[in-house]
């Protein structure tokens, strides 16, 4: 687990818990929009929310590789796989570099159960794609 991400669990974490605790600790509620009975650090929290997720946009997760190759036409080749797979799968696909690879990896997915049924279904187009751990998207 890298640095920065065990930082950012730590601080997710611990902001949560001060604030749930700050909000059990008292009964201050203003009323808001009518009938509905809130608490205005609600609001606070979830703009403290967004603003972490814009200053962390990966969580773990899986993605199906479904190209890897060096040399000199292989970028070349990563932006046509790429392409096609976008056209015809409606998912996003994402080119990573690691010397001397270039790497075409797809989808966002949370659980590799997911990875696995999206596998299943682009399988015949590629034929030796695999799931694989890697960084995600935060889903929208």
């Amino acid at each position: 687990m890298r640095k920065g991400r065990k930082r950012k669990e730590i601080f997710v974490v611990a902001l949560f818990l001060f604030m749930a605790g700050t909000l059990f600790a008292q009964d201050s509620l203003q009323a808001v929009h009518g009938d509905f009975i809130g608490d205005a650090r609600i609001d606070t929290l979830l703009q403290m929310h967004e603003l972490q997720n814009k200053k962390f946009p990966d969580i773990p997760g899986y993605r199906i590789q479904i190209y890897k190759e060096s040399g000199n036409t292989a970028l070349d080749k990563a932006l046509a796989i790429r392409d096609k797979f976008e056209k015809r799968f409606h998912t996003p696909a994402y080119i990573t570099f690691n010397e001397p690879y270039y790497r075409v990896r797809v989808g966002d997915f949370r659980t590799r159960l997911d990875a696995i049924r999206f596998l299943e279904k682009i399988k015949r187009a590629y034929p030796l794609a695999w799931e694989i751990k890697d960084d995600i998207e935060i889903p929208k």
